[in-house]
């Protein structure tokens, strides 16, 4: 009797342990219509975060690339009078630098301000460049977390409906449906909202070390063109 006592009370555990256990798509669809179309935005946002993120750290890594000796070579050229193959050699490169480079040998002979100001110019175009799409990700990483509240809020309206309508006896199942979309969603709009931050910063980080490459270079060339012949 003890041993069928005690066999009837682990099949119960093991049925109550079973039906605790949920898995993060019955999670989602748990959380009833409202909560589904705000994890869906949000899972939107994600994939959006994360392809502009890898696009652009692929692109920020190859324009980094700067052959050492290429100042090296430049100084030559210019050193030797040989201009356009300073150019061809800027050509070949295509970086941002070898473009801001080549921006001031086509102005070689100007004054030094003007040939300063032509490198500027063409930095700020590189610059907008290496930032493109950059923004989205800084406006993903504070809009996501107010999508997800947004989630809670409707989820909690939800809940305070079937209150309001339970008739003075409330049975915490049909408050579930809130509550796991106020749950689901912010929980979800703040992983995505982190990663996104994240991300930004990341991309502002490798971007800034390019921009100090470019200003680096172009200091060093306008300083060859001020050294005495």
């Amino acid at each position: 009797m003890l041993n069928m006592f005690i066999q009837d009370a682990d099949a119960l555990l093991e049925e109550e342990s079973v039906e605790k256990t949920l898995s993060i798509i019955e999670l989602i669809t748990t959380g009833g219509t409202a909560g589904i179309i705000i994890i869906s935005i949000l899972a939107l946002l994600f994939i959006v975060a994360t392809y502009i993120y890898f696009e652009r750290i692929f692109a920020i890594k190859e324009a980094s690339k700067v052959d050492s000796n290429f100042m090296n070579q430049i100084r030559d050229y210019v050193s030797d009078g040989k201009v356009d193959s300073a150019q061809n050699l800027c050509m070949q490169t295509n970086s941002p630098v070898s473009r801001l480079i080549s921006k001031g040998i086509s102005r070689i002979g100007k004054p030094l301000d003007d040939i300063n100001t032509a490198i500027e110019n063409a930095g700020r175009l590189e610059i907008y460049g290496l930032e493109k799409n950059v923004s989205v990700l800084a406006t993903i990483s504070g809009a996501a977390p107010m999508i997800g509240f947004l989630g809670t809020v409707i989820g909690m309206i939800l809940s305070i409906f079937e209150i309001a309508n339970s008739g003075g006896s409330i049975d915490i199942k049909t408050l579930a449906d809130g509550l796991y979309t106020a749950m689901t969603t912010t929980v979800g709009g703040l992983i995505v909202g982190i990663i996104a931050y994240i991300a930004y910063n990341h991309l502002v980080v490798k971007t800034n070390k390019v921009v100090y490459q470019m200003e680096a270079n172009s200091l060093e060339f306008l300083d060859l063109l001020n050294e005495p012949i």
